[in-house]
Protein backbone atom coordinates (compact mmCIF):
# COMPACT_ATOMS: atom_id res chain seq x y z
CA UNK A 1 0.00 0.00 0.00
CA UNK A 2 0.85 3.53 -1.08
CA UNK A 3 2.42 5.93 1.56
CA UNK A 4 0.33 8.88 0.32
CA UNK A 5 -2.80 7.05 -0.02
CA UNK A 6 -4.09 7.29 3.66
CA UNK A 7 -3.29 10.80 3.73
CA UNK A 8 -5.44 11.58 0.21
CA UNK A 9 -7.89 9.44 1.87
CA UNK A 10 -8.44 11.76 5.04
CA UNK A 11 -7.67 15.13 2.46
CA UNK A 12 -10.87 14.18 0.75
CA UNK A 13 -13.15 13.18 3.10
CA UNK A 14 -12.38 16.87 4.47
CA UNK A 15 -13.48 18.04 1.77
CA UNK A 16 -16.60 16.02 1.32
CA UNK A 17 -17.05 17.35 5.54
CA UNK A 18 -16.74 20.91 4.13
CA UNK A 19 -18.83 20.35 1.25
CA UNK A 20 -21.52 19.05 3.46
CA UNK A 21 -21.67 22.14 5.42
CA UNK A 22 -21.67 24.48 2.51
CA UNK A 23 -24.86 22.23 0.92
CA UNK A 24 -26.52 23.15 4.29
CA UNK A 25 -25.32 26.60 4.26
CA UNK A 26 -26.83 26.67 0.56
CA UNK A 27 -30.14 25.22 2.11
CA UNK A 28 -30.59 27.86 4.94
CA UNK A 29 -29.37 30.91 2.89
CA UNK A 30 -32.29 30.06 0.66
CA UNK A 31 -35.09 29.63 2.96
CA UNK A 32 -33.91 33.10 4.83
CA UNK A 33 -34.08 34.56 1.00
CA UNK A 34 -37.56 32.73 0.22
CA UNK A 35 -39.25 34.07 3.64
CA UNK A 36 -37.66 37.58 3.61
CA UNK A 37 -35.63 37.41 6.74
CA UNK A 38 -32.51 38.55 5.04
CA UNK A 39 -32.21 40.82 1.57
CA UNK A 40 -29.68 40.22 -0.81
CA UNK A 41 -29.57 43.70 -2.04
CA UNK A 42 -27.07 43.54 0.60
CA UNK A 43 -23.23 42.87 -0.74
CA UNK A 44 -22.34 40.87 1.35
CA UNK A 45 -25.16 38.48 1.33
CA UNK A 46 -25.43 38.64 -2.33
CA UNK A 47 -21.83 37.40 -2.54
CA UNK A 48 -22.09 34.48 0.00
CA UNK A 49 -25.38 33.52 -2.11
CA UNK A 50 -23.55 33.57 -5.05
CA UNK A 51 -20.64 31.84 -3.96
CA UNK A 52 -22.63 28.85 -2.31
CA UNK A 53 -25.32 28.93 -5.59
CA UNK A 54 -21.72 28.12 -7.87
CA UNK A 55 -20.71 25.86 -5.64
CA UNK A 56 -23.66 23.54 -4.92
CA UNK A 57 -25.90 24.03 -7.99
CA UNK A 58 -24.06 21.16 -10.27
CA UNK A 59 -24.32 19.02 -8.17
CA UNK A 60 -28.11 19.53 -7.58
CA UNK A 61 -28.83 20.15 -10.50
CA UNK A 62 -28.04 16.74 -11.97
CA UNK A 63 -29.92 14.84 -9.06
CA UNK A 64 -32.78 17.73 -9.79
CA UNK A 65 -32.81 16.09 -13.65
CA UNK A 66 -33.41 12.67 -12.01
CA UNK A 67 -35.33 13.51 -8.94
CA UNK A 68 -38.07 16.36 -9.36
CA UNK A 69 -39.35 18.14 -6.48
CA UNK A 70 -41.88 15.77 -4.90
CA UNK A 71 -45.16 18.55 -4.33
CA UNK A 72 -43.09 21.54 -4.07
CA UNK A 73 -40.27 19.98 -1.96
CA UNK A 74 -36.50 19.95 -3.22
CA UNK A 75 -35.33 17.23 -2.09
CA UNK A 76 -31.86 17.25 -4.25
CA UNK A 77 -29.79 18.39 -1.24
CA UNK A 78 -30.87 15.62 1.30
CA UNK A 79 -29.80 13.32 -1.21
CA UNK A 80 -26.90 14.74 -2.01
CA UNK A 81 -25.89 14.91 1.85
CA UNK A 82 -26.61 11.35 2.00
CA UNK A 83 -24.88 10.43 -0.74
CA UNK A 84 -21.92 12.33 0.73
CA UNK A 85 -22.37 10.36 4.07
CA UNK A 86 -22.42 7.23 2.42
CA UNK A 87 -19.12 8.46 0.08
CA UNK A 88 -17.27 9.30 3.30
CA UNK A 89 -18.42 6.25 5.14
CA UNK A 90 -16.48 3.94 2.14
CA UNK A 91 -13.47 6.24 2.26
CA UNK A 92 -13.74 5.45 6.44
CA UNK A 93 -13.57 1.89 5.96
CA UNK A 94 -10.66 1.81 3.51
CA UNK A 95 -8.64 4.05 5.71
CA UNK A 96 -9.40 1.40 8.80
CA UNK A 97 -8.92 -1.59 6.17
CA UNK A 98 -5.22 -0.60 5.64
CA UNK A 99 -4.40 0.91 8.88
Amino acid sequence: MDVLFIPMIMVLMTVINLYTWVVIAAVVLSWLTTFHVINTHNRFVYALASFLYRATDPALSRIRQIIPGIAGLDISPMILILTLYFVQGVLERLVHKFY
